[in-house]
């Protein structure tokens, strides 16, 4: 008898998620193992793909034990667009550059010298910004010659797993399309664009779409992961995109809050219409798009200050310190900013500050601060989405973060609209899981908003919003500050 039951992966910022799900959506069983975000200097964010790999292995094996079923497809899901280098082995040449590094400030403004960026803007449905691929590249080809010289492959970190698990290179469609390298009008990489990077055509693997079956587990692979020889892997997905997905988000004014190790806001249209605040890419739904901003530091911003300040306390332990502080901190304000920031300002060289300290203040204002930065973060971005015209009707919030019921609260406060979370806050993997059942064609597309279950709705406390008015001035008074200590 055929089995009905994927497995989801999730490689994300600071974990690696394994999620075995029934086609239906029933959740069988999860397993998660940390990841390391390395920062060795200011802008910089790499991962390991040694690390992800060993992570991948034993959450799938301790998944699959626990929900004792052989799963019939696997679906990868992970950051975008994160940078691994390959050589002609197949193997990393270094650790990767991550979607949030922001190191390549000199050739980002070289590309932006030799492009238009308008004219890139309606090419590629991306502004001229961190987020390409293309300075990345540059900057290894600048600042580490060797390494780019030996560089045969470029793909992204579900790729690269996706790479262990079946033997065959491929790239799913939105980290090429994230990267820059995609002309939209054609939806296929652009030899042109990719020649931006440096690297010849033939380092870029072929693309795929999400659902697409591109091979088969390997015996290989499935001695050191558990699942069964010959098992389906599809293309991969974003794990934002695959957030939305698992959140069922269907129609215009639907929103979703996504809380991993970056902070991710996701739409959906059915138009491109690109916009320089904000990133695009395609729906996991054909025919769909997804305009969406990331903030570069969200849970990895948290996770650094609690190793920082914590004092071995958990992260429920700080939110109770956080709860007994009144809303805005008593005067304390954070900008989020530790990694540069992506949307919607695209500024490499601001950085993070804590402002408005005294020495009545304790832990808990600065552990609250830091969750008010976050959500007045995606405040901002809600703010360009209704400058568009898509202004948000329900907002969701999925993934570890949204397990924070006092931040929760707080989001609901900044952004003065009701939150509604979802009951299983792993999304990415969730969502990843269903791109299996549909690839398998054990399940449709509109099952996924049917099967979803929702968890609990935060409503706003009336005036709250009006606290948090200054988090952009204080950005827009420092900006001359981050940019002259930049240069």
């Amino acid at each position: 008898m055929r089995s009905e039951a994927v497995v989801g992966l999730d490689i994300g910022t600071t974990s690696t998620v394994a999620v075995v799900m029934r086609a239906g959506g029933e959740v069988l069983a999860s397993a998660s193992r940390p990841a390391r975000l390395f920062s060795p200097q200011p802008g910089f964010a790499e991962a390991d793909p040694a690390e992800w790999w060993a992570n991948a292995c034993a959450t799938l094996r301790e998944a699959i034990a626990a929900a004792g079923v052989a799963p019939a497809g696997v679906c990868v899901t992970g950051m975008l667009p994160a940078v691994v280098l390959l050589d002609d082995a197949g193997r990393p040449l270094r650790r990767s550059l991550q979607q949030n590094d922001a190191r390549c400030v000199r050739e980002l403004a070289e590309l932006g010298d030799e492009i238009e960026e308008a004219a890139f803007l309606a090419a590629t449905g991306q502004g001229v910004t961190q987020q390409l691929v293309a300075p990345k590249l540059r900057w290894i080809a600048r600042h580490e010659p060797e390494i780019f010289a030996r560089a045969k492959h470029v793909l992204g970190s579900y790729d690269y797993i996706n790479a262990r698990l079946t033997g065959r290179l491929t790239v799913e469609r939105n980290w090429a399309l994230e990267a820059g390298f995609v002309a939209l009008a054609t939806d296929a990489l652009d030899p042109e664009l990719t020649a931006l990077s440096g690297l010849p055509a033939g380092a870029f693997p072929p693309l795929v779409a999400a659902h697409e079956r591109i091979g088969a587990v390997t015996p290989q692979a499935a001695a050191t992961t558990g699942l069964p020889v010959g098992a389906a892997v599809f293309g991969g997905a974003a794990d934002h995109i695959a957030s939305a997905l698992a959140a069922g988000l269907a129609e215009a004014g639907d929103v979703l809050l996504k809380f991993g190790g970056a902070g991710d806001v996701i739409a959906i249209s059915e138009h491109a219409d690109p916009d320089r605040r904000l990133f695009l890419d395609y729906h996991l739904v054909p025919g769909l798009y997804a305009p969406n901003g990331c903030m570069a530091a969200s849970g990895s911003l948290l996770r650094w200050l609690a190793a920082l300040i914590g004092g071995g306390l958990s992260l429920a332990e700080l939110d109770a310190e956080a709860a007994a502080v009144p809303p805005s901190a008593e005067g304390v304000r954070i900008l989020p900013y530790f990694l540069g920031e992506k949307t919607p300002i695209h500024d490499a060289l601001a950085r993070g500050t804590i402002t408005g300290l005294s020495l009545g203040h304790g832990r808990g204002h600065i552990w609250r601060a830091a969750l008010e930065a976050i959500a007045c973060g995606f405040r901002h971005h809600l703010d360009v989405l209704a400058d568009q015209g898509r202004p948000a009707r329900r907002l969701y919030a999925s993934d570890g973060g949204s397990r924070s019921e006092v931040w929760m609260q707080i989001v609901a406060d900044v952004c003065g609209q009701p939150v509604t979370t979802l009951a299983d806050a792993y999304g990415s993997s969730v969502g990843a899981a269903w791109v299996a059942a549909v690839g398998l064609g054990l399940a449709q597309w509109g099952d996924v908003a049917q099967a979803r279950r929702l968890g609990k709705t935060f409503a706003p406390t009336p005036g709250a919003a009006s606290l948090y008015a200054d988090y952009r001035a204080l950005y827009e008074a420092l900006r001359p500050f981050f940019h002259r200590a930049g240069t």
